[in-house]
């Protein structure tokens, strides 16, 4: 266990940080959950509003650095194709 005061202060950080970080994560993947099944399901228009939500989402966790930023291309550019395949198919 730390024991100078600087490194009892960055462990309190550390924990602090990790639940912030542990929050986002766990909303970014329900964002992504709940667009895929939207996707699924078929409603034009609330896929339309949850893909410009979960595509602004998946920046912000890519710019705090919560994500890659290949990999926040890589979500968005799958749900963009997942997207546009169902609206040309149904």
């Amino acid at each position: 266990m730390a024991s100078h005061d600087s490194a009892l202060k960055a462990h309190r950080q550390n924990i602090r940080r990790r639940e912030h970080n542990r929050q986002l994560r766990t909303r970014l993947r329900g964002a992504l959950r709940d667009i895929r099944a939207a996707i699924d399901g078929g409603d034009a228009a609330k896929v339309k509003d949850a893909l410009q939500s979960t595509i602004s989402l998946v920046d912000k966790m890519a710019s705090k650095g919560l994500i890659h930023r290949n990999a926040a291309g890589r979500y968005k550019s799958r749900l963009a194709g997942r997207v546009a395949k169902k609206s040309a198919s149904g």
